[in-house]
């Protein structure tokens, strides 16, 4: 059942025929949609395009992902159709790629892997979750997506509002109520209060006036909920706006079409586009865009690194960790906290930087750890589409033989090489294996393997 409150609501703001139509789809089945990851090759599902996501598909069913050695090798992400558009708004405000994008409530990591993909090796994406048990998780997802473009940070979001005019896009996927989560979670249903509107849209005007700071002179500002209410959505950009006052400007005009059910509006110089799931296929979405008026300086202020974590390696190690990759000659070697990790050059001095200033828990693509002068890769590098192949065996498995890695089991010895092997099932990574003599050992990471289905 819906909320009482929340249908009284609905019906209410959206009129008694509108909003028995909305009240019906919230009962309804969710439609199922994936994003490709165009640096690994997946080949097009059966299935229709997402008309506002160019490497998005709505599935026929869902199938058993948990099952599938592509979901785990970042061949795709299952990520939902409205959450999507935000890549439409970017691509329609000039693009992100070489550009900086701050997704500053990052987790699980649809939206940053999302961004990931459009700033490609010149950018840079600083993905933030200010709780530590989804950080996890996000650091997860963005080493399967394996662009090596991400740095994932734990920090409240008021730290990372101290790298002042630092981003060329700033996201705030807002914490929110959830309503438009209904059809998909009995748990955001059962949650959801008036009270909890309240809470949340004050919260998500101090993280906005926060994320501000952080957007450089010009720069495109993006604020989204998973939420119907005019409080958490019109009502809290229409007081940032009388904060930001002359700072604020309209961004470019981002083109929708009809046939995408997308109730497009404006709230002061923001645009903005509401997901129904009457009227759209996909969840209930909002999102709006403005950028920051352009006052001719760029006004960057950085903090004072207070620490250094983060030391480049020396010629003899670049040389073994070189091989590893397809140009080493685009990136830059470093050693963190005892393992090595590889980042595209045009950002990584600015990575570095980073680690001095905000807790970076996850990085560029974790090389691993040598040992006599030798690299034991990191399962990371694995899922890195740069990873150089003449580096390592290659022993390439059957789908039952795949999945019965990915659950950490067994696999007849006889199908790897003497050494460090990669693993792989239709010719795309899964993870690393070592043989030794007559033994193997599995070294899929215990926290990923396959525990259902």
């Amino acid at each position: 059942m819906l909320p009482e409150r929340f249908v009284e609501r609905v019906l209410r703001d959206l009129g008694p025929d509108e909003g028995a139509a909305l009240c019906r789809a919230l009962e309804g089945e969710s439609p199922v949609s994936v994003r490709l990851n165009g640096a690994k090759g997946m080949p097009a599902p059966s299935g229709r395009r997402i008309g506002w996501s160019p490497a998005g598909y709505y599935l026929a069913g869902r199938p058993s992902f948990t099952l599938d050695p592509d979901f785990h090798a970042g061949r795709y992400y299952v990520q939902e159709a409205s959450s999507q558009f935000v890549g439409h708004i970017v691509g329609s405000c000039g693009g992100a790629a070489g550009r900086r994008v701050l997704d500053l409530c990052a987790a699980p990591g649809g939206k940053t892997t999302l961004y990931a993909s459009l700033v490609g090796r010149g950018g840079l994406v600083v993905a933030n979750e200010i709780n530590r048990g989804r950080a996890a998780v996000l650091a997860d997802n963005v080493r399967k997506w394996g662009t090596g473009n991400v740095a994932v940070t734990v920090n409240d979001p008021s730290q990372v509002a101290r790298l002042q005019g630092w981003f060329d896009v700033v996201a705030v996927d807002a914490p929110c109520s959830g309503e438009g989560m209904f059809r998909k979670s009995e748990e955001a249903r059962s949650e959801w209060s008036e009270a909890a509107v309240g809470m949340c849209a004050e919260r998500q005007r101090s993280i906005l006036r926060g994320a501000w700071q952080a957007l450089r002179p010009g720069g495109l500002l993006l604020y989204s909920t998973c939420t119907f209410n005019f409080a958490e959505n019109e009502a809290v950009l229409r007081d940032f706006a009388a904060w930001a006052a002359d700072d604020l400007a309209a961004a470019e005009q981002v083109p929708v079409e009809k046939e995408w059910g997308v109730v497009c509006g404006s709230e002061g110089v923001f645009q903005t586009f509401r997901f129904y799931p009457h009227r759209a296929e996909g969840e209930g979405f909002f999102a709006a865009a403005a950028r920051k008026a352009d006052s001719g300086g760029e006004r960057v202020r950085m903090p004072k690194p207070q620490r250094n974590p983060v030391v480049w390696a020396e010629k003899r190690t670049v040389q073994e960790l070189s091989r590893w990759v397809v140009e080493p000659a685009s990136m830059r070697f470093a050693l963190a906290g005892g393992t090595y990790y590889g980042y595209w050059q045009a950002q990584a001095e600015a990575v570095r930087m980073l680690a001095g200033v905000l807790n970076v828990i996850c990085s560029g693509v974790e090389m691993g750890q040598l040992f006599k002068g030798v690299l034991k890769p990191a399962h990371a590098l694995a899922l890195f589409p740069e990873l150089s192949r003449s580096a390592v065996s290659v022993a390439e498995l059957s789908r039952e033989e795949a999945i019965c890695y990915l659950r950490r089991g067994d696999v007849a010895v006889e199908r790897f090489a003497e050494g460090v092997n990669l693993v792989t099932a239709n010719g795309v990574a899964l993870g690393f294996a070592k043989r030794i003599g007559r033994r193997c050992n599995n070294m899929y990471p215990n926290s990923l393997r396959i525990l259902k289905g």
